[in-house]
């Protein structure tokens, strides 16, 4: 349940607190004071999307807070390791530059995992929802939800993704003899061209490496060479091994004159050996170089061939041998084309029938809870002043498709006589918004989340249909917390909780204030609202005896 509101800088709203009471709290006042804008804070909370425009002129931020109560231990909260308390803070913070920052329980979260938060919290009806009852798209999977049917959908699902990668497998190989002939040709030079190229993992890598020391050995060469010297000596020098080798013959020479010398000895004779490696490594080195022109040439024409490959088949040879691979595949799949053709026309009927059987089951939930629900809506509808009404669930039998064997649409005849139309043709406004009020109370018993907010629902609703509307709004907030955005008298009367939005200008600036109405308060804004601006003794004697009726309740 939510218990408290706090606005910052949205809108023509500067700062505010709203506190929210159990039971049915009526939010009322004129055209443009701000009603909307408490809805749009309150979806901000429940990780909608907020705009920047949505920030008051002037403030670099906007910022929203709200305090629930009640919450249970939720797995979206071991989820994003978020702590957890019945009792519950979430704050949003919203930047001209459009960042957006959201703390629940003082822990940072995203806005889409602020969203998973919220669609357990509160559900919010506004216009919108009546509107969308016309989109006849949207009827199953309100009969689907009545239904509770989300194990059946999810066993149906994956059926149906079997039938969908059987079928794609199918089409894969049921091409036409043309096609068929045109690509077992292409991919048997693909082939040919792969096999006699006889790559090897790496290669390409290995030879590029090569042909870089070889175009380089001259140098490498000389180099080496020189090193090879200096360590050996030639003609004209000695090298450093041999001069190293004299310096150990002649200190070994004389170590017996002193033990001192042992250690020193020890270190030059392997250093001595250590230099004879490296030396003889060079050597080898330098005559592995051997003449790189013939083997330079063999490299080049080597990769001249694996980068023309590259263009065809892959960016390095492990690409070009899995195509090769794939190949061979596919290839073998038109040679045996027709065995393998049925082995997949087999499956694809198995799961076809597979699915079509779930489907049959899912139809049989749907039908039953179809019936339900029309009887649930009617009788709510016939609360509603609208005792006349039929409603129906109509279903029509479709090919196998992600929602089944099942089509649906909700008709309607809203008087004696009248023929079952879809609603889009027979309701009138305020019929519809009678229809949705009626079907969100019978799907709200389905529903854990105890706060639902009704915005401007009652649009087109007037007399003695909006005083059914007040009664059953009211009887809906018995077991839940209900919010009510209302311009008729005869949904405030009702409210156990009324609270006023009104809009005033100071020093060229416009300020929009909540507040909370006592009895008289109460009274004076139910005059307004059945009279208009101007508040007479007989409109306030209607308002309280309209506030007196619902003290009877």
């Amino acid at each position: 349940m939510l218990l408290l509101l706090h606005i910052e800088n949205i809108a023509v709203i500067e700062q505010a607190d709203i506190c929210f009471e159990p039971g049915f709290n009526v939010l009322s006042g004129e055209t443009g004071a701000g009603k909307s804008i408490v809805i749009d804070a309150i979806s901000a909370i429940l990780g909608e999307r907020a705009y920047r425009e949505m920030i008051r002129t002037g403030a670099e931020k906007a910022f929203v807070s709200a305090v629930f109560e009640g919450i249970p231990a939720l797995d979206w909260f071991e989820t994003y390791h978020v702590p957890w308390d019945t009792e519950l803070l979430i704050q949003r913070e919203i930047f001209l530059d459009g960042r957006n920052f959201c703390k629940v329980n003082g822990r940072g979260v995203t806005v889409n995992q602020l969203r998973g938060l919220g669609r357990h919290l509160i559900t919010i009806h506004g216009q919108h929802d009546s509107q969308q009852l016309f989109d006849e798209q949207t009827h199953l999977g309100i009969l689907d939800s009545f239904a509770d049917a989300g194990a059946q959908l999810s066993e149906y699902a994956s059926a149906w993704e079997a039938v969908c990668t059987a079928r794609s497998e199918l089409e894969r190989l049921s091409m036409d003899e043309n096609e068929k002939a045109r690509r077992q040709e292409m991919l048997q030079h693909q082939i040919r061209e792969l096999e006699k190229a006889d790559l090897h993992p790496g290669e390409d890598e290995t030879l590029e490496q090569r042909q870089k020391l070889l175009v380089n050995a001259e140098k490498l060469s000389g180099g080496v060479s020189d090193a090879v010297a200096a360590l050996f000596g030639d003609e004209d020098a000695r090298g450093a091994a041999d001069l190293l080798d004299e310096a150990v013959g002649r200190l070994g020479a004389v170590t017996r004159y002193d033990d001192a010398l042992n250690s020193i000895f020890q270190s030059l004779r392997e250093l001595s050996f250590s230099l004879a490696d490296a030396g003889e490594s060079l050597r080898d080195y330098r005559d592995a170089l051997g003449d790189s022109e013939e083997e330079l040439d063999r490299i080049g024409a080597r990769l001249d061939l694996i980068h023309k490959l590259r263009r065809k088949y892959g960016a390095n040879c492990e690409e070009m041998l899995a195509f090769l691979s794939r190949a061979r595949e596919e290839l073998d799949d038109i040679l045996f084309a027709d065995e393998k053709l049925k082995q997949a026309e087999q499956r694809y009927l198995a799961a076809v029938s597979a699915a079509e059987e779930i489907a049959r089951r899912l139809r049989k939930l749907r039908t039953a809870a179809a019936a339900e629900l029309e009887a649930r809506v009617c009788g709510e509808l016939a609360e509603l002043n609208m005792p006349k009404v039929r409603f129906v669930c109509e279903f029509s039998e479709l090919p196998l498709s992600p929602n089944g064997l099942d089509g649906l649409r909700f008709l309607m005849s809203a008087n004696v006589g009248e023929a079952l139309k879809p609603l889009s043709k027979v309701a009138s406004g305020g019929e519809l918004a009678r229809i949705m009020l009626a079907m969100k109370n019978v799907m709200a018993e389905h529903e854990t989340i105890s706060t639902m907010i009704f915005d401007e629902v009652d649009a087109g609703v007037s007399g003695r249909a909006a005083q059914k509307v007040a009664e059953k709004l009211h009887k809906a907030a018995g077991g839940r917390q209900v919010l009510c955005v209302t311009h008729l008298p005869q949904i405030a009367a009702l409210a156990d909780h009324h609270l006023l939005i009104s809009k005033s200008e100071r020093q060229g600036r416009t300020y929009t204030e909540v507040i909370p109405l006592d009895h008289a308060g109460r009274i004076d804004e139910l005059a307004r609202m059945i009279g208009g601006a101007e508040i007479t003794e007989i409109t306030r004697k209607s308002a309280a005896e309209m506030l007196g009726k619902h003290s009877a309740l």
